[in-house]
């Protein structure tokens, strides 16, 4: 055999065999490299760095930690919506700020209140909440169905404040059915003090919790369907207003059912979100990432299943809430181990 002009395939095969014999006997099979002195001695030495290559990606392969070290928000969950069972969790109980991923409950709370199609009036409270545009002049009608496509879509923290107006008299009156709600459906280590995201002392979540948040947001038909709209158009004060969805996934993931968004200063970039896969519905939850290339990276490892499952690390970084600082510990199943909110 001519080892300087083996064609892609034939070198394949030879390669693959000579890791899996050295893989089951510690040796090398030399009678399939030994070379007649007619043969190309660069294309021998070419053969064997490749095959020492392979070698080295082979053995990696299979002696390389989870790349779930390597997701750079302070906490993150990947749960099997099916069962609740924790597939993956880093830092999975530290209570960090929410940002925007609040407008989920705020919108389940206003829907076992309102109708979709009943309207409310935008209050001053509420137009002059702090957001990102559109904004939402004083005095302005809108139904309860296009305000939730404003804070689930859009992200505006006055269509948040809106919804809880109507639904319960005052924002804080309506807080305190948020923070019922949470409790209903075990996020116990979750507490709001608004209903748009915004920051404040004493606001909290955990990326547990909001897989939690999650699931039961996907209960609510209407719910599912806006958080599942890449975009749509609505009337605001006589215009046409085009929103576009903040959930970047909505658009590389097939299977993406939809999710939210957050972001805050002190929250960093915050996400939610829910995909069908092979095995059933993955619920991830992303808090206090870097930035938002680096927060939809970590989202597309962890709905890859790029990491061990049941690995869960804690190392509680840069907690702002006070939690104990820890080494990262990696546990494996059989151990069981004040800015605009977007």
């Amino acid at each position: 055999m001519d080892y300087g002009t083996m064609d892609c395939g034939t070198v394949e095969l030879l390669l693959c065999g000579t890791v899996l014999f050295f893989r089951e006997t510690g040796k090398f099979p030399i009678n399939i490299i030994r070379m007649k002195q007619e043969e190309n001695i660069t294309g021998w030495f070419t053969f064997f760095c490749a095959l020492l290559l392979a070698f080295a990606a082979v053995t990696s392969f299979f002696t390389s930690p989870s790349h779930a070290s390597e997701i750079s928000a302070k906490a993150a969950v990947v749960v099997n919506s099916a069962n609740d069972t924790l597939l993956y969790g880093k830092n999975p109980d530290l209570k960090l700020p929410p940002a925007s991923t609040t407008k989920l409950i705020t919108a389940m709370v206003a829907l076992d209140t309102l109708g979709p199609d009943e309207v409310i009036t935008i209050s001053k409270k509420a137009a002059l909440t702090a957001s990102v545009r559109p904004t939402l002049p004083r005095g302005e009608k809108l139904s309860v169905k296009d305000l939730l496509r404003l804070a689930l879509i859009r992200s505006i923290n006055g269509a948040a404040v809106a919804l809880a107006e109507a639904a319960a008299g005052t924002e804080e009156a309506f807080v305190s059915l948020m923070n019922e709600k949470a409790r209903s459906i075990s996020a116990l280590n979750t507490r709001f003090i608004n209903a748009s995201g915004l920051p404040g002392e004493g606001q909290y979540t955990t990326a547990r919790d909001l897989a939690r948040i999650m699931k039961e947001a996907l209960s609510y038909p209407l719910i599912a369907d806006i958080i599942h709209t890449a975009t749509t158009a609505l009337d605001v004060k006589g215009k046409t207003v085009v929103l576009t969805n903040t959930n970047h996934l909505l658009l590389t993931d097939d299977g993406h059912l939809g999710g939210k968004t957050g972001y805050t200063r002190a929250a960093r970039h915050c996400f939610v979100g829910a995909s069908d896969k092979e095995d059933g519905t993955l619920i991830i939850a992303l808090l206090g990432d870097a930035s938002r290339s680096t927060l939809w990276t970590d989202a597309e490892k962890l709905l890859a299943r790029d990491f061990q499952e049941g690995t869960v690390i804690i190392d509680a970084g840069e907690d702002s809430l006070g939690a104990k600082h820890q080494k990262a510990v990696h546990r494996t199943r059989e151990k069981r181990s004040r800015t605009k909110s977007l």
